[in-house]
């Protein structure tokens, strides 16, 4: 059975604080038993996909009960990260219908992000469908949805100028470091971990002129590949340390759960750097930094938020881009919002064939003996004959229940054609046969 209503449960970088949105992520390999124990547990969920990236957290699902369905992933969600359902319920967003279907484009279109017109949000959608796919969880509404949000954002991008310009947040990341130091010719550059963000964040620096560049992974293979290719060196993230007092700006994008760098740890190494300052930039959620390190003697720390804030600075040239990706976002919404709304009608279209194609076989036995007196070859046109009939008559039918699919009063006309074929469909906010003769008082069955 379908479920047709798209739903999104979540917190974003707009509502809840990076404190928050930490403790909710998920790595991508928790992703696949995360989705396989909602499937498990949460039978009203028909369809779903999660997308945890530095910014969101968000489950998108497809579910016949929409309400129920949200209520059953804000439990979910909160069990999973051991969190009290009160800690999200001021900072958590419900989604349903248009309103979720317009989100997710908007999502995929880089107009939610909170650098508008950065490009990774697409990249991160991707993996949180293909994780879905592979876990088993994607039917026909999230495949369609998700497919339809690539599209849009492809459309976004090539129809406007929403991505001109350097205003990602690696690119903030840059731009500060450049306030911090006079020149950065003559800095170490360290990165603790070789994510896609801090990758970019180093070919930045590296085009500044920056020469000496470290790059501390728990893959030491990713890491050396990024060093060959950037001119650095690759160490094991677990043997970072000796090269931190070296370094004069610290990227940190590692997938840990507890941060790797403590004020304890840091104070020693400023010791032995003399107090030369040093420049924090957090790409990670969780974040790889102790808040603490901040209050430190000449350490300079930024988190994601901040340098949200600050690329959100250089963001006034894109408004009207941005204001054009919205139109094209929203006829988008229309158009996938109409192929939704058909969907719903597949049951009652599947219910007008069934109960025709009965009728025509009935006939057929209950003239049998007649049938059996003909030629062959008579016998196969007068079969022929009243196939052809009953056919046009259902094309003339399905055609119209399709049209309905883009009225606003489908429902009642869906009803009338129950009750005057006598089916029964199980499509949302259609009642029962049975019940529309209760409420006439009439069996058009006669």
């Amino acid at each position: 059975m379908i479920s047709g209503t798209l739903c999104i449960i979540g917190l974003s970088h707009h509502t809840a604080p990076v404190e928050l949105r930490e403790r909710l992520a998920f790595s991508p390999g928790e992703v696949a038993d995360t989705l396989l124990n909602l499937k498990r547990s949460q039978p009203t969920v028909s369809e779903a996909a999660l997308v945890s990236t530095c910014n969101r957290v968000e489950m998108v699902a497809a579910a016949s009960d929409p309400d129920l369905a949200q209520a059953e992933l804000l439990s979910f969600l909160a069990a999973e990260r051991k969190l009290e359902q009160h800690a999200l319920r001021k900072v958590h967003y419900r989604l349903a219908g248009r309103a979720a279907v317009r989100h997710l484009f908007r999502v995929g279109a880089s107009l939610d992000s909170m650098v508008v017109g950065e490009p990774q949000i697409l990249g991160q959608l991707k993996a949180a469908y293909a994780q879905a796919v592979e876990a088993g969880a994607v039917g026909l509404i999230l495949h369609r949805a998700f497919h339809k949000t690539f599209s849009v954002a492809k459309l976004v991008r090539k129809s406007t100028a929403i991505g001109a310009g350097s205003v990602s947040v690696s690119a903030a990341a840059v731009r500060l470091a450049r306030q911090i130091f006079d020149s950065l010719r003559d800095k170490t550059v360290m990165l603790l971990g070789a994510g896609r963000m801090a990758e970019l964040t180093a070919r930045h620096l590296t085009q500044l002129g920056v020469e000496s560049l470290v790059i501390a992974n728990h893959r030491l293979e990713r890491a050396a590949a990024l060093a060959r290719d950037l001119g650095g060196t690759a160490v094991a993230l677990e043997h970072c340390m000796p090269y931190l007092k070296l370094a004069d700006v610290v990227i940190g994008s590692a997938a840990v759960r507890e941060p790797i760098l403590t004020p304890a740890e840091l104070h020693s190494v400023m010791r032995e750097r003399l107090h030369r300052p040093m420049f924090l930039i957090d790409l990670g959620v969780p974040r790889n930094f102790h808040r603490g390190l901040d209050e430190l003697e000449n350490v300079f720390l930024y988190d994601i938020d901040d340098l949200g804030r600050i690329a959100a600075e250089a963001l006034s040239e894109r408004e009207q881009e941005a204001h054009r990706a919205e139109l094209i976002v929203e006829r988008e919404v229309d158009a996938f919002c109409r192929w939704l709304e058909r969907l719903e009608l597949v049951p009652a279209i599947k219910a007008v064939r069934s109960r025709i194609d009965l009728l025509r076989d009935h006939e057929f036995r209950r003239h049998r003996a007649w049938l059996a007196t003909l030629l062959p070859d008579d016998r196969a046109h007068v079969e022929a004959l009243v196939r052809g009939v009953t056919n046009k008559v259902l094309h003339q039918i399905l055609s119209e229940l399709r049209q309905l699919g883009q009225e606003p009063d489908k429902e009642v006309a869906l009803s009338i054609a129950q009750r005057l074929l006598g089916v029964s469909v199980s499509a949302p906010g259609l009642p029962a046969p049975q019940e529309a003769r209760r409420k006439s008082g009439s069996d058009p069955r006669g």
